[in-house]
């Protein structure tokens, strides 16, 4: 906890100096040497930097003849803008009784600092980055200063606090970026990034909480291949590998989704793939089909990850490959030289085509009709049998006597209705 408040303390200080260093009379130097900072709209005093404090001198612009105070105005070295504005802004002189320069100081006007506006991302379970803009422009230099610390979690007591929570600097990749980098996160916690922005007006802090969990979103898989399958003229094999940034191991994985069309159609088809490779079955056969694939925590965790790069393949419109001889090549058929008068074969069309696609591979198309081939087979089997059993059960509609059904022989005789036993002499 000490360590905490020390490090919180620093960055008050540094924002409380900065602070006072603009609202005094005589601003320090934020910049280089010899510039002065103010707010657009307010009153703006200027200090020659030559002369001792209270001397009496005597100001003008650059290049201008004309004075702007003299050295009886009681101000001593002061130059005092009432309602500072643009036209303010230039080099200012200042000259001593005797004429001598005292100095030169350049006046440049802006506005104060703005909460920047921050947010954050991990490529993977390890390390997070935090990126920041301004909310506004303020015109005049800036700086940003960067840290985080682990955020207290609730415990049996109220609030547990580690031994180690910070705050730590986040170091800016590279310095003076907008982008800072924290390495060796703890996957399950959570952290808060301050981000301040300080300018000679002042300084604002921006505080944003983030867990890894909720701001995980993998680099785009890489690699990405589509070959075609010989002999099968609908279909493409895509395959690819993990983000070059993504750790390999075994409890922490991704999961992938592909979308793919061919390249004159704007609908995506999408699969989502149980390992590093798919086929697709329902491509269009002879035109080029444009892949793209993204990455996802095999948990859910987080976002999805960028499309990848599109990489394209065409189906293979060649016979299915034949058998390689025992002792010897594979047998080629001679290709047949193409005859001048022969007009070339049609090429595909890259224009878009408003026909819907024909996903219907032929092969499901028999599968379809077989079963319902079987079923109908089923289903006049069961029929048939339904009937014969009802035939086989039905009662004979005449008086006389009835013969015994096919459950007869399993009633005794001596237990039939209507049979009198009859006595043996």
């Amino acid at each position: 906890m000490s360590s905490s408040c020390t490090g919180l303390s620093r960055v008050l200080v540094a924002v409380a100096t900065a602070l006072v260093s603009a609202a005094s009379s005589c601003p320090q130097a934020w910049g280089p040497p010899g510039v002065q900072y103010g707010q657009s709209g307010r009153s703006m005093t200027l200090c020659c930097p030559g002369v001792t404090a209270g001397a009496p001198v005597s100001w003008s612009r650059d290049g201008e003849t004309r004075l702007l105070q003299g050295p009886d105005s009681g101000l001593g070295h002061e130059l005092v803008l009432a309602l500072a504005d643009s036209t303010d802004e230039g080099t200012y002189i200042c000259r001593t009784l005797d004429g001598a320069l005292g100095g030169m100081v350049t006046l440049q006007l802006g506005y104060p600092p703005a909460r920047p506006i921050v947010s954050c991302r991990a490529a993977d379970y390890e390390n997070f980055s935090c990126t920041w803009s301004p909310s506004q422009v303020s015109g005049l230099p800036t700086r940003y200063l960067t840290s985080y610390r682990k955020k207290t979690v609730p415990g049996a007591d109220g609030q547990r606090v580690s031994p180690s929570t910070g705050p730590w600097p986040c170091p800016q990749d590279p310095p003076g970026a907008t982008r800072c980098v924290v390495h060796g996160a703890e996957f399950w916690s959570q952290y808060r990034i301050n981000v301040t922005e300080v300018n000679p007006l002042g300084a604002s802090t921006r505080l944003l909480d983030v867990s890894l969990q909720s701001i995980l979103r993998p680099d785009p898989p890489q690699g990405l291949r589509v070959e075609s399958v010989p002999g099968y003229p609908r279909r493409l094999r895509a395959s690819w590998m993990y983000p070059a940034s993504w750790p390999r191991q075994p409890h922490f994985l991704l999961k992938f989704r592909l979308q793919y069309r061919p390249v004159q159609h704007p609908a995506w088809s999408m699969v989502e793939p149980a390992g590093l490779e798919e086929v697709i079955t329902d491509a269009v056969a002879g035109l080029p089909h444009a892949v793209r694939v993204s990455a996802r925590d095999f948990l859910d965790a987080g976002t999805w990850s960028a499309w990848s790069p599109e990489a394209w393949g065409t189906p293979s419109t060649g016979p299915l490959p034949k058998e390689i001889p025992a002792g010897g090549k594979p047998y080629t058929q001679p290709k047949e030289k193409p005859q001048m008068d022969s007009p070339a074969p049609p090429r595909p069309s890259l224009l878009p085509d408003p026909r819907p696609l024909d996903h219907r591979d032929p092969l499901e198309q028999m599968a379809v009709l077989a079963s319902l081939g079987i079923f109908s087979c089923l289903g006049l089997a069961a029929g048939a049998l339904a009937l014969g059993l009802w035939l086989r059960l039905k009662p004979d509609g005449k008086d006389g006597h009835q013969k015994p059904g096919f459950l007869a022989p399993m009633i005794p005789v001596d237990k039939l209705p209507g049979e009198t036993k009859k006595s043996v002499c």
